[in-house]
């Protein structure tokens, strides 16, 4: 397959359009069976009742013959091509036939001249020729039976044969059934094929004979097969409608989509994340795409817009404590005697802090999930606040026991040391780190007695290198990720970090964790443990 071969082949629009006209082709030749057995077999019905009237009215004029007038040769039989008639008697011997009959098949005795009028009561023996007349009146070429059925649509309405017995009509009586068979005729030098109907008799005299009368087919047959050319002829043009129409409806469908594609393409190209694709005025589907599209780009944009921030203040914050500690090794080299030694090992200690944090950072947005290991995190906060022995001011502690958490014992113990380092920095006079239970979450808090965070900047807090005091030293304010790291692992630990007021004045930082299933219930709301450290 060719290479325009393969596109075409994989586009949505060609498989849509070729599925629809496969459908309706499989529909259509379905229906169309359909429509021409019915119409066949409605016309084979009305064929059956013509043929059967024929026969019957017959059938009258021989049942009110006399018996000392009774001559078969004398009745009035139909001699056009629409109902060729035969009668015969009970054993096949051919009595009667239309005047301009010259061959029959398909009512068990193929012979149409008739024999010497028999004499009341003097009938043929079953199963005996008449003179003149070929013995083959078992079958005939039609491959018929003696009773009148064929392997081509015959039927027994009534189920008997036309042989003699207990079940032959009453004198003077037609019988109630009717046998009908497929066959051919010659009628004037014309050949037709015809349905006929057989109806068995008994005249006045007790003699039963069988009349067939034969109503033609070629009605049937004009309109099956003209129903059938039609049909063959209108389906391919029917099929190309279908097709054209379902190709140039995806078309239309579709062409939004185009254009999305091509529109982020472009974007793709030119990097220039601002870009939008079109929206259509629509409710649909694409519709739907577009604007999930639209929102992607602008969550995208909005991250690459953040991690150049990102990387622009982490270059701002490492290069004054680098140029810091240049400076110093420049002097110390010049000068040894005016070598700042604690203040080129602070710079480096905050470098090594920096580049931690920063490492976290990646981590975290990399989409690092902690463990999920079980420990007491009163236990954590009391080992934690322990070592921790240059704080200014003092942490105390209000500890529930008992109480599991369930995640990274090392990431949730840099989230008490960020808080409790925020914490440092803004209080007067008081630190707090308390664990209790809320409902079905676990809570750790740090409080101060500070100012505070404006409610305005409770969310701001925790972006990435802010410090709300632009007054504040560097060494004094941090590099501002602190309480981003601290945000990040609460989340990724299925949690919540907040911020509030605390009843002191200060700030109120809240980190709410999610009970582990099956944790210990330990603790109550009430003060259980409250000491300082």
């Amino acid at each position: 397959m060719s290479a325009g071969g393969r596109r075409f082949a994989s586009s949505v629009r060609a498989r849509a359009s070729l599925g629809a006209t496969a459908v309706v082709a499989v529909a259509l030749v379905a229906a169309g069976i359909a429509v021409v057995l019915s119409l066949r077999a409605n016309l084979t019905g009305q064929a059956d009742r013509s043929a059967d009237a024929a026969a019957r009215a017959v059938a009258l004029d021989i049942a009110s013959l006399v018996p000392d007038q009774r001559s078969y040769a004398g009745l009035d039989l139909p001699d056009d091509t629409e109902h060729p008639v035969q009668v015969t008697d009970e054993g096949g011997r051919p009595l009667r036939a239309s005047e301009d009959l010259q061959r029959i098949s398909g009512t068990g005795v193929s012979a149409v001249t008739p024999a010497k009028s028999p004499a009341p009561g003097d009938s043929a023996a079953p199963g005996t020729a008449a003179p003149g007349t070929d013995d083959d009146s078992g079958d005939d070429d039609n491959g018929t039976d003696d009773n009148g059925g064929d392997d081509d649509g015959g039927d027994d309405r009534g189920g008997d044969d036309n042989g003699g017995g207990d079940d032959d009509p009453a004198v003077g009586e037609i019988s109630d059934r009717t046998t009908y068979t497929n066959g051919s005729a010659t009628v004037d030098a014309k050949t037709g094929d015809y349905r006929f109907a057989a109806v068995e008799v008994t005249d006045r005299a007790g003699e039963t004979v069988v009349v067939h009368a034969g109503a033609s087919l070629a009605d049937r047959q004009t309109a099956v097969n003209t129903t059938t050319v039609s049909m063959l002829l209108g389906l391919p043009a029917l099929l190309l409608v279908v097709g054209g129409v379902t190709w140039l409806v995806t078309r239309r469908a579709f062409r939004p989509v185009e254009g999305i594609r091509r529109e982020m393409a472009a974007i793709t190209a030119s990097t220039d994340l601002s870009r939008r694709v079109p929206e259509p005025a629509t409710d649909d589907e694409v519709a739907k795409l577009a604007r999930t599209t639209n929102e992607t780009l602008t969550a995208l944009e909005a991250a690459v817009e953040r991690q150049r921030r990102f990387v622009a203040d982490a270059s701002h914050e490492l290069r004054s404590p680098i140029a810091s500690l240049r400076t110093q090794l420049e002097v110390g080299d010049a000068y040894p005697e005016l070598m700042d030694v604690p203040g080129a090992v602070a710079d480096t200690v905050r470098l090594q802090q920096l580049a931690g944090d920063l490492l976290l950072l990646a981590r975290l947005d990399a989409g690092e999930r902690p463990g999920r290991s079980r420990f007491d995190l009163g236990a954590l906060v009391r080992e934690e606040v322990s070592q921790r022995t240059t704080d200014r001011i003092p942490v105390t502690l209000d500890v529930r026991p008992g109480l599991e958490a369930a995640g990274s014992r090392g990431q949730l113990a840099r989230v008490l040391g960020n808080l409790l380092d925020n914490a440092q920095r803004h209080a007067h006079a008081s630190v707090t780190a308390s664990v209790y239970r809320s409902g079905g979450q676990l809570v750790l808090a740090v409080a101060d007695d500070g100012s505070g965070v404006p409610e305005a900047e409770r969310e701001r807090i925790f972006e990435r290198f802010v410090r709300l005091d632009d007054a504040r030293s560097r060494d004094d304010g941090g590099a501002g990720l602190g309480l981003a790291i601290a945000r990040d692992v609460a989340a990724r630990h299925d949690g919540t970090l907040t911020v509030g007021r605390a009843p002191e004045g200060g700030a109120l930082f809240e980190l709410r964790l999610p009970r582990p299933d099956g944790a210990s219930t330990g603790g109550t709301d009430s003060t259980d443990s409250t000491d300082s450290t």
